[in-house]
């Protein structure tokens, strides 16, 4: 039986290289597709060729990017049974997850379609007789997008939709773990009537298409998602070659704090949720339980039951709850950082084990917040339980770590919740619901060394991927 290959796309055209397979992580001997992998001069074409259709794509009536914008959204939205299906499969995603990633990444396109409506520019009184002055809005131009694995349509989605629908043009480079939604994607947008060049993609290492995006000329700014350590390295190539503009989405380490007063239905409902879904394999992953003493012990008896009845299994199975761990590599990875908290004093309350690539989601009791497993990102179905004193050393533990990205109470009380909101040191502060993203109109990002530069979404995205340019005319 034959399967899809996905071909890199630049300047309107489909181009070959070395072909590869991409695997199933629930059946790694299964070959989803195969993929032709970019080397360095695809990846200089592919900027040289967003580079010469950006000014075409910056005059083109708003009108019609408007008509792309919108029928690139609803081609997703058609086909989101059969993209979700190939998300799952090569991604490791539960297919109802998957499903919804797929119809998130259409609606996106349609909503940034639409806010090609929406005003634009400032006028503002100069204080000079006789002047007008105004703020209008120019495009950043050629844009280098850099997307992980975890969410391959959606994140690449709500870089590139936004990056389009401001007169933008696009070298989209995703992660090779999945390259099968990457080129569906690129289909899409190629049917969909976009003129060659404004949207090229580039399937390669790091090492060789990113670093090309990075280090040559002729791209205006980068957004990233991905490590913190990547991201630094290309906040430096930005800097050192060329001044580059540059947006980063990286990692977290994000605190859940359940208070005394919490009801422990709900509290164990979003620690299971903001800890396990998607397999722990999000940024956003509750990944620091922060328990005071009061429901402490009750807390953890409760959540380390919920979680040795979740079912892991296929994704494509309705009966599973959680998928396999998407690659080897970051299997060994999880299980080297479970071997570490034992080392480190912690216990093992649930899971900690693993059959073939499906991990068993582990949840480590007695942790501090100086353990290695409590301060560095692990990005798997990895949590630990950190006992505070009350609320104040919950806060204060929530806030000692170097990322900032989301944080979540669970409480009864407004007073709680309202200072928690006030005091807590990250980009997303949630009350009584796990700590996720957000909606695609409104903004995500984080503080510390979780993000750097304007955030993503919504209306905010504009000061990416836009120059304001202040104009005065005279009479």
């Amino acid at each position: 039986m034959s399967v899809p290959y996905h071909r890199n796309l630049v300047d309107g055209e489909w181009v070959d290289g070395e072909r590869r397979p991409n695997l199933n992580p629930a059946r790694p001997g299964e070959v989803v597709s195969e993929y032709a992998v970019a080397d360095r001069d695809t990846a200089r074409a592919a900027v040289e060729a967003a580079r010469r259709a950006g000014p075409g794509w910056a005059k083109l009536p708003v009108g019609d990017r408007m008509r792309m914008l919108d029928r690139i959204g609803g081609t997703i939205l058609d086909c989101a049974d059969e993209l979700a299906t190939l998300l799952a499969r090569e991604e490791g995603k539960l297919l109802a997850e998957a499903r919804g990633e797929v119809v998130r990444a259409g609606q996106t396109f349609r909503y940034y379609a639409h806010q090609l409506l929406q005003p634009t520019g400032e006028v503002y009184a100069s204080t000079r007789p006789n002047v007008h002055a105004e703020v209008r809005r120019r495009p950043l131009g050629a844009v280098g997008i850099i997307t992980p694995w975890n969410y391959p349509l959606a994140i690449p989605a709500w870089k590139v939709a936004p990056a389009l629908a401001h007169g933008n043009t696009v070298v989209l480079k995703p992660a090779e773990l999945v390259p099968a939604s990457a080129g569906e994607l690129a289909r899409i947008i190629a049917d969909a009537g976009v003129p060659p060049g404004v949207f090229n993609l580039v399937v390669g290492a790091g090492s060789v298409v990113g670093e090309e995006l990075l280090t040559g000329d002729g791209l205006n700014g980068i957004s990233f998602t991905g490590g913190t350590r990547t991201g630094a390295h290309v906040a430096q190539r930005c800097i050192e070659y060329g001044n580059k503009r540059f947006q980063l989405e990286m990692g977290g380490k994000n605190p859940l704090v359940v208070c005394d007063d919490a009801d422990l239905d709900v509290a164990v409902r979003c620690a299971l949720d903001g800890s396990f879904f998607s397999t722990g394999q999000r940024c956003t992953a509750s990944s620091r339980l922060i328990v005071t003493a009061g429901i402490h012990d009750r807390f953890v008896a409760a959540l380390a039951e919920a979680t040795r009845a979740l079912r892991v299994g296929d994704p494509l199975d309705p009966d599973s709850q959680l998928g396999p761990v998407v690659s080897a590599g970051q299997l060994d990875q999880n299980l080297d950082y479970v071997r570490i908290g034992r080392d480190e004093g912690a216990a093992v309350a649930a899971g900690g084990t693993h059959d073939g690539q499906f991990m068993r989601p582990t949840l480590l009791v007695g942790a501090h917040n100086d353990m290695r497993v409590a301060r560095e990102e692990i990005f798997g179905p990895v949590s630990c339980v950190i006992r505070a004193d009350d609320l104040d050393e919950a806060i204060a533990l929530a806030n000692d770590t170097d990322y900032g990205l989301s944080a979540g109470i669970v409480t009864t009380s407004l007073s709680a919740a309202e200072r928690f909101k006030r005091d807590a040191r990250a980009g997303i502060v949630t009350v009584n619901l796990p700590t996720a993203g957000t909606e695609l109109h409104l903004p995500f990002g984080g503080t510390g060394a979780s993000n750097h530069g304007p955030r993503e979404q919504g209306g905010y995205a504009r000061d990416f991927y836009s120059v304001p340019v202040t104009c005065y005319t005279g009479w």
